[in-house]
């Protein structure tokens, strides 16, 4: 086993809601399609796919939810270990904004 692998195999995840610590909603409502927006890419990468047929998709580990009717990012920690200063945006716009994460443990 790789070490990418090990290191894939012992992830956790992170939901980060879309609440304050201090009981707000956050805004603007849409915020958790534009944080995962953030973090997505075009697709699919296979040659001989013609420009027009490529797509916009979100990122298999930043990814938007509606958890408990809240409106939540799921982040999973395997980004860290492809992209840190991804994974690193993503903990500290939580942070920034005073937003409720569980998991990580």
């Amino acid at each position: 086993m790789t070490d990418l692998q090990m290191k894939s195999a012992n992830h956790t995840t992170y939901v980060i809601q879309g609440v304050t610590h201090n009981g707000k909603t956050f805004r603007p409502s849409d915020w958790s399609e534009r944080l995962a927006g953030a973090m997505s890419s075009f697709g699919p990468s296979a040659q001989g796919v013609r420009r027009e047929n490529l797509h916009l998709g979100y990122s298999p580990y930043v990814c938007p939810m509606v958890i408990d009717n809240l409106k939540c990012v799921v982040l999973d920690s395997r980004l860290r270990d492809v992209a840190p200063y991804a994974f690193d945006f993503v903990l500290n716009f939580a942070k920034d904004n005073d937003l409720v994460v569980k998991g990580g443990e």
